[in-house]
């Protein structure tokens, strides 16, 4: 694509309201000429705007005084109008490189000094558009990952000080999950209190086995049913009748008095009776007293009494105290070893438990003093007793029970001692402050952040994944770019006869993004970009010399261009600080490159410059305007590049030929002044090792005349008295040959034979 036409140019830079240069078309190559201050700046940056939809470009330019914005309208040679308006392009005009003091600026230098910024643009300028996209991708991946950075920070802060504690938002979020996590926290500070208490530990006592007695059921009921089996049925029956006339206490009264006849007989030859002294010896209940309270009826009554007593020691007061007791250590070695280990509850009802071991005693109790009361009646224990002991058994199983709990921690209680004697509670205490950090990371208010966190983390590693996959690319790009382009620039630099090379041209990742580096080779010894003393940059590169070097750059980045013919070249005053050779170089480079490309646009002050350009051109491709000043600020008009192009010789000459070809008495004094300086030309570009700038005729004729016919001759003698004559004749109209010169009547025949004698002599 190219541009056609720029229709309207409306309140930016020397611009008003132009809408002249819709008159004139612009071709593949567009030179503008204008004077200093007329706006070919302007221009420049309009088109640097249309391409890269810059609006800041224009903006800043608009027109001091102007009460409404900026309005401009590009025609392209196809498509729709580009229109900037409210600060905004329509559309952009793609492929537009421009040349200008921005571009120094931004990719070469600023004044002397080379900054960070300018090897950056140079970065991009070298690796072209498509470089510049992969470096764009790489980035955009790097300003992501600042992105994710910034997010994870927000998110790390967002985590909980006091749920992580000391440890870093990357190690608190990656700790595994535990399903047990509340259990072994638990282990953990049991283990550190074990630890803590290690001396206590040690000393402590395990659990011992809660017991209480049981009730010898079949050995009571035995002594119960016990009976004297040897005692006729006939005496015991009398005397049981007689023991109940004597009342409740008759039978240990009677029993007593048996033992007291039986100690006095042994004094006398007969039994007595101990309370009334009479001799028993026909009493009839004597036998049977005697038969009654035998041997065997007072074993009865001993066994009766020992279990009595046995009842009392087993199941009485003393015994209830005892195993309270145990059951108070037992719950004292629980209380401390509950800091340790997990230890069941002590669940026993101590008054149920009172209550039905003292009900079972006394229904016992009761029954066998009956037995103590009547001996010789055999019984069993009746059904409330029985009862009252089943009561008493179930309130014993639930001892049991809970003595065996207790006591199966002691196998725990071991490990605790063992441990406690080797843990450090240095180590214990970093353990479970990692478990109790573990749960934190896991609990309801702290876990949707760390999965937020990881996620994004995730996201990050992905991004990062594609950051290497674009630098590489880019790295695989800029090993073939960068030689290439040093190869080119150098070329280019060759061309423009500078006294310097670039070396090293390589590109460089910095914090603050890619950048090109090179070295300056000045006689084969490297010039530092920057120095504090010394050889620098700054100090030995003149103004001609930088202005060559952005020149190379611009053309050997176009060079690079897989673009190139869509492209739209636009070069602002490239002249400056060139010498001659530079200029006619940057004329030969431009016409090199304009067959290659879409357009070519010029803008300069210098007209010999343009001229050049113009005059090597086709003659159907190129197109001239030139900026004047207008009432308000610039404008556009027609250039007539011919007039400037051609030299006062090419004017006499011209004048002279028209002359001939139609006499014009108007001009016929010009043309005869126009002879002798013709003459002159001639002399000085045929003989300009005899005819030296600012030399004369007649003194060269003289030189000539010495030389006839030697080795050094310059003319032969014919033309010297030709070369005489036609001075004689010029010199009549010129002020330092004739005073009168301006009243020398001219002859139409005369002036037209030297006229004709003048031409056909510098035609030799």
């Amino acid at each position: 694509m190219s541009l056609d036409r720029i229709q309207l140019l409306r309140n930016v830079g020397q611009f008003d309201s132009v809408s002249e240069g819709a008159q004139f078309p612009l071709t593949r190559l567009v030179l503008i000429y204008a004077e200093n201050g007329r706006g070919k700046t302007t221009l420049s940056s309009i088109l640097r705007s249309a391409g890269t939809g810059n609006a800041h470009l224009v903006t800043e330019r608009h027109r001091l005084g102007a009460q409404h914005p900026p309005h401009l309208v590009l025609t392209p040679r196809a498509g729709p109008p580009l229109v900037f308006q409210n600060a905004v392009w329509s559309s952009t005009l793609p492929g537009v490189a421009v040349f200008d003091d921005h571009f120094v600026a931004q990719n070469v230098c600023a004044g002397i000094e080379i900054g960070a910024s300018h090897r950056q643009n140079l970065h991009e300028l070298i690796l072209g558009a498509q470089g510049v996209a992969l470096n764009a991708a790489l980035q955009g991946h790097v300003a992501s990952i600042e992105d994710h950075n910034r997010t994870l920070r927000a998110l790390g802060d967002a985590i909980p000080v006091e749920a992580r504690g000391n440890m870093a938002v990357d190690a608190f979020c990656a700790l595994p999950a535990r399903a047990d996590i509340d259990v072994t926290i638990q282990d953990g500070e049991r283990d550190l209190a074990a630890a803590r208490s290690a001396d206590a530990v040690r000393q402590a006592a395990t659990f011992i086995a809660l017991s209480l007695p049981s009730f010898d059921i079949p050995a009571i009921n035995a002594l119960l049913a016990r009976t004297l089996p040897d005692l006729e049925a006939e005496a015991a029956h009398r005397v049981q009748a007689h023991l109940v006339k004597l009342g409740g206490a008759g039978a240990t009264w009677v029993s007593d008095g048996m033992q007291s006849i039986a100690a006095a007989s042994t004094d006398v030859d007969h039994e007595i009776c101990p309370f009334c002294a009479q001799d028993l010896a026909n009493s009839p209940l004597l036998g049977h007293y005697r038969a009654y309270f035998s041997e065997a009826y007072d074993q009865l009554k001993r066994d009766v009494e020992q279990q009595v007593r046995e009842l009392n020691n087993t199941h009485g007061a003393p015994a209830a105290l005892t195993f309270e007791r145990s059951l108070r250590e037992a719950e004292q070695r629980r209380n401390f070893w509950g800091a340790f280990v997990q230890v069941p509850e002590i669940t026993v009802d101590t008054a149920v438990l009172a209550r039905a071991w003292g009900e079972a005693r006394e229904a016992i109790a009761e029954v066998l003093t009956a037995k103590q009361a009547a001996p010789l009646e055999g019984s069993i224990l009746p059904e409330a007793a029985m009862a009252a002991i089943a009561n008493y058994e179930a309130a014993k199983v639930a001892v049991t029970a809970c003595s065996e709990s207790l006591t199966a921690c002691n196998d725990q209680i071991a490990l605790v001692k063992e441990r406690a004697a080797e843990a450090s509670v240095a180590d214990l205490t970093a353990d479970l402050t990692r478990l109790k950090i573990t749960r934190a990371r896991y609990s309801a208010n702290v876990a949707p952040q760390c999965a937020a966190y990881e996620e994004e983390k995730a996201a990050k590693t992905r991004t990062e994944g594609l950051r290497d996959q674009a630098r590489i690319a880019l790295d695989n790009y800029r090993q073939n770019i960068f030689p290439a382009y040093q190869r080119v620039l150098n070329d280019y630099l060759g061309r423009f006869n500078a006294g310097f090379r670039l070396d090293q041209v390589d590109s460089v990742n910095t914090r603050g993004g890619s950048a090109c580096s090179y070295s300056v080779l000045i006689n084969n010894a490297v010039v530092p970009h920057t120095a504090d003393v010394g050889p620098s940059f700054r100090n030995t590169l003149s103004a001609g010399d930088r202005n060559a070097l952005a020149l190379a750059f611009f053309f050997a980045s176009l060079e690079q261009d897989q673009q190139l013919a869509q492209k739209i070249v636009v070069i602002d005053d490239p002249m400056t600080s060139l010498d001659e050779h530079r200029s006619l170089t940057t004329v030969q480079e431009i016409r090199r490159l304009l067959p290659r490309v879409a357009q070519v646009i010029v803008l300069s002050h210098s007209k010999p410059f343009l001229c050049n350009l113009w005059e090597g051109a086709n003659t159907a491709d190129r197109s001239a305007i030139r900026l004047i000043r207008a009432a308000a600020g610039s404008t556009f008009a027609a250039w007539d590049v011919r007039q400037d192009c051609i030299t006062e010789h090419d004017r006499r000459h011209e004048l002279v030929t028209e002359y001939l070809q139609a006499a014009n008495p108007a001009v016929e004094r010009q043309v005869a002044a126009a002879l002798r300086p013709i003459l002159e030309a001639f002399a000085r570009v045929a003989y300009p090792n005899t005819f030296q700038p600012g030399g004369l005729l007649g003194p060269f004729i003289g030189i000539c005349e010495q030389r006839v016919n030697t080795p050094g001759q310059i003319l032969s003698q014919a033309d010297i008295v030709e070369l005489r004559a036609l001075l004689d004749y010029s010199n009549l109209f010129h002020h330092d040959s004739n005073p009168a010169w301006a009243m020398q009547v001219i002859n139409d025949q005369a002036l037209v034979n030297f006229a004709q004698r003048t031409l056909a002599f510098t035609r030799r």
